[in-house]
């Protein structure tokens, strides 16, 4: 894991589906374990929920925090 990677889950956008438009920081846990049931796709898109998924199923989403802009958290 790298900062980068974190950094683009805070601005990275769900393209497609129920919660298009938010950042995939935003996205629920519920959403994610689905996901991850699923199968997420290909591609970066997919290595970020990937990312998002183990942050939330191991309650570090407070590792976003120092990343987020001031007023944001």
């Amino acid at each position: 894991m790298n900062s980068e990677a974190l950094s683009r889950l805070l601005v990275r956008e769900m393209p497609y589906g129920k919660y298009k438009g938010r950042t995939l920081a935003e996205l629920p846990g519920h959403y994610l374990g689905w996901m991850a049931r699923e199968g997420f796709p290909k591609g970066e898109l997919g290595a970020l929920l990937a990312l998002m998924y183990e942050l939330d199923h191991n309650d570090l989403r407070g590792l976003l925090d120092p990343l987020r802009a001031p007023g944001r958290r």
